[in-house]
């Protein structure tokens, strides 16, 4: 099959505005939303009226429907127009764990009833499967879900969950059948405000990615209607939580390629401006290697990245593609955020410089939806087959 990654006129329009939009509007809180670790509820609003809180979504419910390739160019203008990257994590995960697992798993009615306030940012989504003791090996999750007549009880506690504090309606993975082992006996729910039980825990103080609010979700006698069971009972492992990974690792890689274009943008005019021993630090081959070496990163980042976009928007299975790239990608942000701070040299380390943030915010990438070693041991089955 030929792959084109032509951009069409709706790509090109959609990266122009969100482009626009970060360097006007997300650029300029960048730091003190860094420093306060503060969600700005003020700048979603903003978000959702210009329609790019429901990019996933489809037309119907008020959405955009743009696709993979399509998402991931609009996050990737966002991260080039120097968004906060803790921002962007917010609004991917809103789109990506929690929208389009109930547009993909929901009923009509739950589709009907979700989606539009999602798509429009009234609503902010999450996913609570991570729990104190369950990470990487999802299937030992405790959290308990008891049927009683209509209704499930939920009692448990999940664990980083993005969007925790903010949620208004969250996807949650609870053990319906302890006899089971493994996953094969959990299921997901959709959980929204209106139902007693359910608060936000512990919010946690991270190292990076601050404006993206991250907490414990308590869970005590939740009352949740069977009618908000998402998919069939027993898949909220194996159906709706794996069934989008490599959604996730796609759409959540777009800020950290626009990340590193704005990464390699401030170097570029740092070394210009920068003088030592009479003349700029760009005249210097040590610093014209780093930043090629900086742009190779990025070259080689976006076509791992647009290639299981393109695969994922026809339907070709892309496991192995996705589980190669995201510890692939790990690596490079890490070296272009490394670099960028030794071309910033003192300077690097200084709160006043983006440089500094990204070093930080960019840590996650090797550990949040799925570590490294765990995308290296998937990759590795897959090759081994």
């Amino acid at each position: 099959m030929f792959m084109d990654f032509r951009k069409s006129e709706e790509h090109l329009a959609i990266e122009a505005s969100v482009e626009k939009f970060a360097r006007n509007e997300m650029a300029p809180l960048a730091k003190e939303l860094d420093e306060k670790g503060k969600f700005s509820m003020e700048l979603w609003r903003k978000m959702g009226a210009l329609g790019y809180c429901g990019l996933l979504i489809d037309e119907k419910y008020g959405g955009s429907n743009l696709g993979a390739l399509g998402t991931v160019l609009a996050l990737q203008a966002a991260g080039r127009g120097g968004a906060d990257q803790g921002t962007c994590l917010s609004w991917a995960s809103h789109m990506v764990i929690a929208s389009l697992n109930i547009q993909t798993w929901g009923t009509e009615e739950q589709k009907e009833k979700y989606l539009p306030k999602m798509a429009s940012g009234e609503w902010i989504g999450a996913m609570a499967l991570t729990e104190p003791g369950a990470g990487s090996d999802a299937s030992s999750i405790t959290t308990r879900a008891v049927r009683k007549g209509d209704k499930y009880i939920l009692n448990g506690t999940k664990m980083f969950i993005t969007n925790g504090p903010i949620c208004d309606v969250a996807v949650v993975i609870a053990r319906t059948d302890p006899s089971k082992k493994g996953s094969s006996g959990c299921t997901a729910f959709i959980v929204d405000k209106s139902m007693p039980g359910w608060y936000p825990g512990q919010k946690l103080d991270k190292m990076g990615m601050r404006a993206s609010p991250t907490s414990e979700l308590v869970f005590e006698d939740c009352e949740v209607p069977v009618e908000n069971v998402l998919g069939k009972e027993g898949q909220g492992i194996t159906g709706v939580a794996f069934s989008g990974v490599n959604w996730e690792r796609t759409i959540l890689a777009g800020p950290f390629l626009g990340g590193m274009e704005y990464n390699l943008e401030l170097c570029i005019k740092y070394a210009k401006e920068r003088e030592q021993f009479g003349r700029p630090i760009a005249s210097f081959q040590a610093v014209q290697h780093k930043l090629a070496e900086i742009a190779a990163c990025i070259e080689a980042a976006k076509w791992l990245i647009y290639h299981q976009a393109w695969m994922i928007d026809n339907n070709i299975p892309c496991l192995k593609e996705t589980s190669l790239s995201k510890f692939f990608l790990a690596k490079l942000v890490a070296f272009v955020a490394d670099e960028s701070v030794q071309i910033h040299g003192g300077y690097g380390l200084m709160k006043d410089y983006p440089v500094e943030r990204f070093f930080r915010d960019w840590k996650l990438a090797s550990i949040g939806g799925g570590t490294s070693e765990i995308n290296k041991n998937i990759a590795a089955q897959l090759l081994l087959k």
